[in-house]
């Protein structure tokens, strides 16, 4: 499934350590490997103090943590070039690049099934999918989407 609200920190400039610090550790820590997808979303956007401490918090815990398959993503914009995140995290640098909305649907219907029995977010939406993402496109940002 995908992450729940308790797995996800939306990142800004104002993300205290004591979040980062937090999220990091439920990833790395026993217990975390129930299928959860721990993600900090907008990386970037941390401040350098915060960045390091992400960083050493990490690394620090990868190497006492007795998990072997934990799930840690961090989603960075490609084109922040002066992220200390992207920088500490360089070795572990995954790029995807879609060509087309078309092809994120189409990934998303095959991959991103709702099981039968709960009620996804996409009921919000008209179409019949059953899918638990809906990506939603504007020429403008922040246009109340």
């Amino acid at each position: 499934p995908l992450p729940s609200y308790d797995e996800v920190l939306v990142c800004t400039p104002d993300t205290e350590e004591e979040e980062v610090e937090l999220l990091v550790r439920r990833a790395l820590s026993p217990g975390s490997q129930d299928q959860k997808i721990y993600c900090l979303l907008g990386a970037d956007k941390l401040n350098y103090k915060v960045s390091k401490q992400l960083e050493s918090h990490f690394f620090r815990l990868v190497q006492s943590s007795s998990i072997p398959n934990y799930r840690f993503v961090i989603f960075c914009n490609a084109k922040a070039h002066n992220s200390y995140v992207i920088t500490a995290f360089d070795a572990y640098k995954v790029t995807f690049s879609w060509h087309s909305e078309m092809e994120i649907q189409s990934y998303l219907q095959r991959h991103l099934k709702v099981p039968n029995g709960t009620a996804p977010a996409a009921q919000a939406f008209e179409e019949p999918h059953q899918q638990n993402v809906k990506f939603i496109f504007s020429e403008q940002a922040g246009m109340g989407k």
